[in-house]
């Protein structure tokens, strides 16, 4: 039990910026619990952004809200994924050799195609945030969607090589088994059979991170944290274009 709460504290501590006054210790046991808490972790942040909807839901015009949620989304990681969302746009961008596009996003430096896609990605987050909101979904549909974009980060891990033997990606595969990534199913399987129309967010999920893996060795040969990275802001894109979508097809 002291090995799964490190870990989930060590989940806490990794992908978020809420204070964990503690020294969680980085052992292979650990690092397992917490990917299984990844799904949870997502669950948590889910539910500050949702609640903080509820509170001001009716208070606040709708594109001021959903601007609000996004900004309190965004901090409570700390931009974590954006960046590597930007550093993988960048090394994608340049159209340059395998070895080139590893330097790049190795890079400190934030280059052009960075930028339009923080741009475009946190304005289509925005927009999709406002239309589910506009359309009467409630904000406690940002609970799936955050706890399944970190599940596709796990499924990211356990099946999909790192390209290199090297990085924090390849330090947590070299803990990880499918039987990780079935206990980290839990949460989203809980919220899938919770959620009104959830198997549809979840079995679009699946699809994302199949499409997503491949795309990634086919440019990489596989995935360092900066792709699982921009995994988890791309998957949580596509998950909120499914909830809108079926939130305005499906319950119009």
């Amino acid at each position: 039990m002291k090995d799964a709460a490190f870990g989930a504290l060590l989940a806490l501590q990794f992908l978020t910026r809420l204070p964990v006054p503690l020294a969680c210790p980085w052992t292979p046991a650990t690092r397992r619990w917490a990917a299984r808490a990844y799904p949870l972790v997502g669950l948590l942040l889910g539910a500050l952004v949702a609640a903080l909807g509820t509170a001001l839901e009716g208070v606040l015009p709708t594109p001021l809200l959903a601007l609000l949620l996004l900004s309190a989304w965004v901090a409570l990681t700390g931009g974590l994924h954006l960046d590597g969302l930007m550093d993988l746009a960048d090394a994608l961008g340049s159209n340059a050799p395998l070895e080139r596009r590893w330097a790049i996003m190795k890079d400190a430096q934030v280059g052009s195609f960075a930028v339009l896609a923080l741009v475009f990605h946190l304005a289509w987050k925005g927009a999709l945030l406002w239309a589910l909101l506009a359309a009467g979904a409630s904000p406690w549909w940002l609970v799936p969607v955050a706890a399944l974009g970190r599940f596709g980060a796990v499924g990211l891990l356990v099946v999909v090589p790192a390209a290199r033997a090297e990085g924090l990606a390849h330090a947590w595969q070299q803990s990880l088994t499918r039987g990780d990534l079935a206990l980290a199913a839990v949460v989203p399987l809980a919220l899938a059979a919770w959620t009104p129309g959830g198997l549809w967010p979840l079995l679009g999920l699946v699809a994302f991170i199949t499409f997503y893996g491949l795309a990634a060795r086919r440019a990489f040969g596989g995935i360092n944290g900066d792709i699982v990275g921009a995994a988890i802001e791309g998957g949580e894109l596509w998950l909120l274009l499914i909830a809108w979508s079926w939130w305005s097809f499906a319950m119009a």
